[in-house]
């Protein structure tokens, strides 16, 4: 007897091909649509200003996107809302990192407590024996792997994933790259075959972030000040704007060096900033991971780390605390870890698991302006 999958379709062109691969192994394949976000705030809200009212948002193209790739391999297409799950356990989540100053990943937590933990529940009640995602991953022994295109590799975003959580998941194109991926769309004639890949946070997409978080965060201007001297150089619009390394958008000019974020002051309301790309104050040495998740039997001393997703692999060295905490120690001094940020550990090709950036430490102290 066949198996059955269930495909997490999200109305683009990697889980669209990923259906494809599951049928032509002889899989009984269906799909299943989440709606995440409520699609019926009015688009002033979400900030874009692009879309009439009238338009269709978005997320209702997606939908409209997958229903016609599902209709078009013969699949049925089953949909679901985890609204109020989302906003639960990822959009607060987010909101309250963004009020301690932090710079969170909700892509991670939606990983963590939607697609595979309601997700696979309710892809259990219609009957899964597997169920199957676009992610740019492998799975293998066990083992959580890097996707073979390393510039789409998403294991970064399943770091807080548990082995329990990766039983009887499948990840059909993991063994690709992108341009094969598109190559497969296009034999199929699929309308995502040349659909952009979505950017920016999963529930904001596209939309102007600014106006979309001052709707659940109040704007609270403050100074930005030379970290250097203490000088006033502007006003920023409010600290949860703004990352540590960010250059652009800052809200100062007229300097001959390039101006960088290097820290806030939550209480006095403070961003601080200073000049250069190779400021001191940019690089730390070490951090200390909270909420730390192992996918990994393995506890090695030594490994690589990824502090931010895209970025090239670091060496690091690891020290254990305890089941939650580690410090990871980076003698190569490393450019903008961020407090929020997942830090996610590699040994080769296996990911590790990740926790969150707690604290940053140069020099064994902790580093006042972070």
């Amino acid at each position: 007897m066949n198996k059955k999958v269930i495909v997490g379709m999200s109305g683009g062109v990697d889980s669209s091909v990923a259906a494809i691969l599951l049928k032509k192994q002889g899989y009984i394949v269906e799909g299943l649509f989440m709606r995440n976000w409520d699609s019926m705030v009015n688009n002033d809200i979400l900030g874009n200003p692009d879309l009439e009212k009238n338009d269709i948002c978005p997320q209702e193209k997606d939908y409209n996107d997958a229903l016609e790739v599902c209709k078009k391999l013969d699949i049925p297409l089953h949909r679901i809302d985890f609204v109020k799950e989302y906003w639960d356990y990822v959009f607060k989540y987010f909101l309250d990192e963004l009020k301690r100053g932090r710079t969170p990943n909700p892509d991670i937590m939606c990983n963590k407590f939607i697609k595979f933990d309601l997700f696979i529940k309710e892809a259990k009640r219609l009957g899964a024996d597997y169920i199957a995602t676009g992610h740019y991953a492998r799975l293998k022994d066990g083992k959580l792997l890097r996707g073979i295109d390393e510039n789409k590799d998403q294991t970064y975003f399943l770091c807080q994933l548990t082995k329990s959580q990766l039983e009887n998941v499948l990840f059909p194109i993991g063994d690709l790259n992108k341009n094969e991926v598109r190559e497969i769309a296009h034999e199929y004639n699929l309308i995502t075959a040349d659909k952009k890949d979505s950017t920016g946070i999963c529930f904001i997409g596209e939309r102007n972030f600014t106006n979309f978080l001052k709707n659940y965060l109040p704007n609270t201007p403050g100074n930005i000040v030379n970290i250097d001297n203490n000088e006033i150089l502007g006003k920023h619009i409010g600290l949860m704007y703004y990352t540590i390394g960010q250059r652009k958008g800052i809200g100062v000019s007229g300097f001959k060096d390039k101006v960088f974020v290097v820290g806030k002051d939550l209480d006095k309301n403070i961003l601080y900033v200073a000049f250069g790309n190779d400021s001191e104050y940019l690089y730390s040495d070490e951090a200390i991971i909270e909420d730390m998740n192992f996918i990994s039997d393995l506890r090695p001393n030594n490994c690589t780390a990824k502090f931010r997703y895209r970025q090239k692999d670091i060496d690091v060295n690891i020290e254990y605390i305890d089941d939650n905490h580690i410090k990871v120690k980076y003698p190569k001094k490393v450019r903008a870890v961020t407090p929020g940020q997942a830090c996610v550990l590699y040994l080769n090709e296996e990911c590790l698991g990740g926790g969150i950036i707690k604290e940053v430490r140069k020099n064994n102290e902790k580093l006042w302006y972070l």
